[in-house]
């Protein structure tokens, strides 16, 4: 049984798929005008991990995910400029390319993750047709209206609009953080289309009934969720961010156009703060996975860090905080190192208890600090054999995706007689050398010999032995 916090109801509730033992699930996805950051990368970990859980209690699961590729505004209420034209601008690059190249990398982060790839990847771009029919049949059900430079959602006329974000229509002013649009009717109105400026030529526009221009950021999400998982479908989810405009407008979308439910759990996950602080790159704090690895950080160590904290509770990012979870991560690492290297076989058998325990806490709410907390307890249990340790430890990393019996792996290969000192040094090289950055590898050789060992790069990996002092 799996429980999960549902936004739309704001508590945990038991969670019940519409179809037995199929799962149907949507997350959106990054706006792919910049490389992600920490604190939207925290958004799709969280994902993972929920994708993680539902495999791991034997669902089928068809998981679809966005990529905002055209009509994400700079202005959350339909005002300023496509974030894509604003990059190309800056860059010189086309839209397409900053698409492209910016989706790549997102997909190269998420691999560093261990986050697994969605079954469906869904472009906006590639669903312009989908889009324009569902703002159509919306028009016939008399739910749009035209302005100078747009068709908008007249959220006056659906009763329970904002009910995801508990919004009251009554008390928002528009215009607190962005220009006012006064062609809407209400603050909350929100563009389903809108127009090509007359005198100049977008890079991305299309045809539609309504003249030539490009869909509202909120629409692709209703009508590519809808298209590949129908509805009502299971879960959808995003940031916490997304609750009070892109979520609420593409509920409103949905239940004007089919008149019921169509999304059973809306599951949201918190914001990262850093050094205190919101994040924003104003203050140069909005970290970007590269920052990790231009220190010689293992990227999986901010996996880590997140998912030692319920994915509900706003988090502190500090560098201290990473070395700290570096820390715990290599000791569990070489822990496992020492239990594996004492196992004398290959023994797919786990331990039942912990295996149970492990689940009661995952199916919880998602609880991975307290799966981690059985995690360490099984390490220190004498009464569980290596083989059967380390068998546990497979199934349970299949949901924390941390690489942990990769990484054993990986130190076993560097003799656990070599001092963790030494190890932690080894694997920070490593990581240099992937990232090309030379000088660092140096000074990373001359620590290891410093502490009295020598390395030596081999096609099968690096060969460490004690220096000979005689």
């Amino acid at each position: 049984m799996i429980k999960l916090y549902n936004t739309l109801t704001r508590k945990k509730e038991v969670f019940k798929e519409i179809y037995p033992g199929k799962v149907r699930m949507y997350s959106c996805g990054p706006t792919v005008y910049d490389t992600a950051h920490i604190g939207n990368l925290r958004a799709y970990i969280f994902a993972d991990i929920l994708h993680r859980t539902l495999l791991f209690n034997d669902y089928k699961v068809l998981f679809v995910e966005n990529i905002t590729d055209v009509g994400h505004l700079t202005g959350d209420r339909d005002m300023g400029e496509d974030k894509m034209d604003l990059a190309s601008k800056r860059s010189g690059e086309t839209a397409w390319e900053i698409a492209k190249k910016y989706e790549k990398k997102y997909w190269e982060d998420c691999s560093l993750l261990n986050i697994i790839k969605p079954n469906i990847i869904s472009r906006a771009t590639e669903h312009i047709q989908e889009q324009i029919e569902m703002v159509r049949e919306l028009e016939t059900k008399g739910f749009t209206y035209k302005t100078n430079d747009g068709i908008y959602f007249d959220t006056s006329k659906l009763e329970d609009y904002g009910k995801l974000a508990l919004l009251n229509k009554e008390g928002l002013k528009e215009g607190a953080r962005i220009e006012i649009n006064p062609d809407k009717k209400n603050e909350t109105d929100f563009a389903l289309w809108k127009f090509s400026p007359k005198d100049k030529k977008r890079q991305m526009e299309w045809e539609s009934p309504w003249g030539i221009g490009f869909p509202g950021w909120h629409i692709e999400c209703s009508a590519m969720s809808i298209k590949y998982l129908g509805e009502p479908f299971d879960i959808h989810t995003g940031g916490i961010d997304h609750i009070p405009v892109h979520h609420t407008n593409e509920i409103a979308q949905n239940e004007a156009l089919y008149g019921h439910k169509t999304v059973n759990y809306w599951i949201h996950s918190a914001h990262i703060i850093v050094d205190g602080k919101k994040m924003s790159k104003s203050l140069g704090n909005a970290y970007q996975l590269n920052d990790l690895i231009k220190r010689n950080l293992d990227p999986l160590l901010f996996r880590y860090f997140v998912i030692s904290a319920s994915y509900r509770q706003t988090i502190n990012f500090t560098w201290q905080a990473i070395e700290n979870s570096k820390k715990s991560y290599d000791a569990l690492i070489n822990k496992i190192a020492a239990i594996k290297k004492s196992a004398t076989k290959i023994d797919n058998k786990y331990s039942d208890e912990y295996i149970s325990k492990f689940t009661d806490s995952i199916n919880n709410d998602l609880n991975t600090s307290g799966a981690l907390s059985f995690l360490q307890e099984l390490l220190k249990d004498e009464k569980i054999v290596p083989e059967e340790k380390i068998a546990t430890i497979e199934k349970m990393d299949s949901v924390l995706g941390l690489s942990l019996i990769k990484n054993t792996d990986d130190v076993l290969a560097l003799k656990v007689d070599i001092p963790v000192e030494v190890l932690n040094i080894v694997k920070e090289r490593d990581i240099a050398r992937k990232n090309k950055d030379w000088a660092m590898s140096d000074n990373l050789r001359n620590k290891i010999k410093d502490l009295g060992y020598e390395i030596k790069d081999t096609e099968n990996g690096p060969e460490i032995k004690k220096i000979n002092t005689r």
